[in-house]
């Protein structure tokens, strides 16, 4: 229950979403693989630094 709560929080379905909207784009020829790579890259960036900053503040408020 705790996986599926956590997967489903907002920006992780922003993320997905988008991640699928642009897989789309880039198999339909709607956008070049350049363009892929370089928004899909900055979508994996900010997530995964959103997420890193979040642990890395909860880790110091229970070492205090």
């Amino acid at each position: 229950m705790e996986w599926l709560k956590n997967f489903l929080q907002i920006k992780k379905i922003i993320a997905l979403l988008i991640t699928i909207v642009f897989c789309y784009l880039a198999v339909n020829g709607a956008i070049s693989s350049t363009e892929f790579l370089t928004i899909f890259s900055m979508i994996i960036a900010f997530y995964f630094g959103q997420s890193s900053a979040r642990q890395a503040a909860k880790e110091s408020k229970e070492q205090e």
